[in-house]
């Protein structure tokens, strides 16, 4: 499903050039269950963005599905990445002023999904996480695993044959953590591959394939 051939970044900083990712070269499968560790600075995330389409490579071949996402011009880049990847993140990125459903509710209505059926597949992935209840509470009114779940529930919404989670758990404490992660790896049930970036080595372990970065470099799989 997915293919990195010797993939690279770079960024300036300063009047030093930093190597992100150095001919980086990478195959999942749908139904993978990836996890990505390594130190910090040593390249997760910019292979995350690289894999989410939220930023380009300098060099290397990037293909999605069969589609050579380097050749996709911005609005092609947009539609894959709303269409076909969901994104989890540590700290939520719930809309503060929306109700669950109605954060839920935001990748069919920009994808222009009518209101009927946008309402029937918000309630269904809501019951899936287990938050029918909490449909019209917004996010200060949740706890940090119900926020999470509604972050999932959004992910998904559109259906993605790929979801990327970063550091997923780092703002839960360890019960919520352990039902998100149960919560997550259902999800591989349905096809979906499932990337997660983390510094905790037990998360990392849980996964079926192990990987690590250091300066840039993906090391062989343990």
């Amino acid at each position: 499903m997915i293919a990195l051939d010797a993939v690279s970044r770079e960024f300036q900083v300063g009047s030093q050039w930093v190597h992100a990712l150095r001919e980086v070269s990478l195959g999942i499968d749908a139904g993978d269950y990836v996890s990505i560790m390594g130190p910090s600075g040593s390249g997760k995330s910019t292979l995350l963005n690289i894999l989410g389409v939220l930023d380009r490579p300098d060099s290397g071949s990037y293909r999605f599905e069969g589609v050579e996402v380097t050749a996709l011009d911005d609005a092609g880049q947009t539609r894959l990445r709303r269409e076909r990847i969901g994104f989890v993140f540590q700290a939520f990125h719930l809309v503060p002023r929306l109700t669950a459903a109605d954060n839920v509710a935001l990748p069919l209505l920009l994808a222009g999904v009518p209101a009927d059926e946008r309402a029937e597949r918000v309630a269904t992935a809501l019951d899936a996480v287990g938050l029918t209840q909490r449909a019209d509470h917004r996010p200060d009114q949740l706890s940090g695993g119900q926020r999470q779940r509604v972050a999932i529930a959004r992910a998904t919404i559109m259906r993605p044959g790929l979801l990327l989670a970063d550091e997923p758990t780092g703002n839960l404490d360890r019960h919520s953590g352990g039902e998100v992660v149960e919560l997550l790896e259902g999800l591989l049930d349905q096809g979906i591959a499932l990337v997660v970036v983390t510094h905790d080595p037990e998360l990392g372990q849980r996964a079926q394939r192990h990987l690590r970065m250091v300066d840039g470099v993906l090391e062989a799989e343990a």
